[in-house]
């Protein structure tokens, strides 16, 4: 009798370390891999939104409503030097994805070791300039000393994230490692562990130590801080070709352009775009602020804006994960030479993106029900029909159009994965002007006069179309040289 080879089907424990193993982006049916390699990332940046609006959620029950205002104020600023950061790390990434689609591993811990030099030579300047910076920048959105409590939350919160800032400048780096090697699982499991530890965290700084903004500010950077100690051993651990030698940080100056070029000037289009909303943010605060100078009570435009930004922000996650997938996707297949599986997956990403529009901007649309979401951020004493008024017209406006904010992140994650850096910062530059020509200019016309608490419905929604329009803007400046490129198929200019 011949003996037959019995299949042996994996355990549960060998299932779910399959998950944890890289992923090879230049092989298989595109919209698969790409469907299973970005649904992690997407789930991680939903992830991160819960990290955030954990915060919101319990900042909003327990303060005041001028610190929660203060700290809904911060928002673009923080924003400005994060998202630097976290623009950086990606576009150093893309360095690392081409060297595993070249299937290079000694490049490959270069690339790493360059990282982490960039990173801590940033991390240094970044802390220097923000926390020297702060005063004059609150003073550019209006929140002033002349408003002593909302000022001091503002002051309070955003000083402790800025002096913590190289805790996510290297979480944002050793992910981006992570995920450029094909790995999109890993940030997943330590996301979930640190907004674990955030809630935590927060729960008890605010409510048992009652330490206020100090507190969620604090509870943040410690979270953030563990979680990428932890990541960083885990890396090592599980992937022995990751772990550096002597040799490895012997950097010379094309190993440091090499990811300057890339890393820069995204950092810099993901920072640009801060300013934008800097104007928008300073405009809300406007819609606050009495003829007198003195502010409305309960700040119903800041804190009714910032809960509705919160669930936006929540809201283009998946998109904005998408995206993340495609910088990796794009820059293996560069990488191993696969230009024409770089258009089909673009037409993939596309469609995905559009599934998701339909899904999340729906979603969207609902929680606006009776102002519902703001009872996540506010507590009640908080929530007027003013504060819903405000909300909700910057979520009628948004969430219909989300559709060209996904078109941005597919777009623009294609250019920076096909090693193009120019062109994303063209594409900063364009939704940077259209949305500080909207915010400044379209909401006066609108009012016939001087924005103030006084201003009327219309003019806070011209205010509103800063958000549209700024990615429609951007979504032709970057879309138009990737067509020429890529639908043309001029493949010399990838090489």
């Amino acid at each position: 009798m011949e003996s037959q080879a019995l299949s042996v089907k994996p355990s549960f424990i060998q299932k779910i370390k399959q998950f944890f193993q890289p992923m090879d982006l230049t092989q298989g049916k595109i919209s698969k891999v790409l469907t299973v390699f970005s649904l992690p990332i997407m789930l991680s940046y939903l992830l991160q939104q819960v990290y955030t609006l954990s915060d919101a959620a319990i900042c909003g029950q327990t303060l005041s409503a001028d610190e929660v205002a203060g700290v809904n104020d911060t928002f673009a600023l923080v924003f400005i030097f994060l998202q630097f950061a976290f623009g950086c790390t990606a576009g150093f990434s893309v360095v690392t994805s081409g060297k595993i689609g070249q299937n290079d591993l000694a490049g490959t811990r270069k690339s790493f070791a360059t990282q982490i030099v960039l990173c801590g030579t940033i991390t240094v300047v970044l802390t220097v300039i923000s926390c020297l910076a702060l005063p004059a920048m609150l003073g550019w959105m209006h929140v002033t000393p002349q408003n002593p409590h909302v000022y001091q939350a503002a002051y309070t919160y955003c000083l402790i994230i800025f002096l913590g800032v190289f805790a996510q400048m290297f979480y944002n780096f050793i992910c981006c490692i992570l995920r450029s090697i094909g790995d999109a699982f890993t940030p997943l499991a330590f996301l979930l562990f640190s907004t674990i530890l955030n809630v935590g965290l927060d729960l008890l700084f605010l409510v048992v130590f009652r330490w206020g903004v100090a507190g969620a500010a604090g509870a943040t950077v410690l979270a953030q801080f563990l979680s990428t100690v932890a990541c960083f051993w885990y890396t090592f651990a599980k992937y022995p070709y990751l772990r550096l030698k002597k040799e490895d940080f012997r950097l010379n100056g094309r190993d440091i352009f090499s990811h300057v070029s890339l890393g820069i000037p995204l950092g810099l289009q993901y920072s640009v775009l801060a300013i934008g909303i800097i104007v928008m943010q300073a405009q809300v605060v406007r819609f606050d602020i009495l003829p007198d100078g003195f502010m409305v009570e309960g700040n119903p435009a800041q804190n009714g804006f910032g809960a509705a930004n919160k669930l936006i922000n929540f809201m283009m996650a998946p998109l904005i994960g998408l995206g993340t997938a495609m910088v990796s996707f794009c820059a293996q297949n560069l990488g191993a030479g696969n230009y024409t599986r770089i258009k089909e997956g673009i037409k993939s990403g596309m469609l995905m993106m559009l599934a998701l529009y339909v899904v999340f901007g729906g979603l969207g649309l609902l929680t606006s029900l009776g102002g519902g979401y703001q009872y996540l951020f506010l507590s009640p004493d908080k929530i007027t029909p003013e504060s819903i008024r405000y909300g909700n017209h910057y979520l009628y406006v948004d969430f219909p159009l989300f559709f060209l904010l996904g078109s941005l992140s597919v777009l623009r994650s294609v250019a920076q994965g096909i090693g193009k850096p120019l062109f994303t910062l063209l594409g900063g530059a364009g939704e940077l002007i259209a949305r500080v020509v909207i915010g400044l200019f379209l909401p006066p016309l609108m009012n016939g006069g001087p924005i103030n608490a006084l201003g009327s419905s219309w003019s806070y929604v011209a205010l509103c179309l800063a958000d549209p329009g700024a990615w429609l803007a951007a979504s032709l400046v970057v879309g138009i040289p990737i067509y020429y490129i890529i639908w043309k198929q001029r493949w010399q200019y990838l090489c």
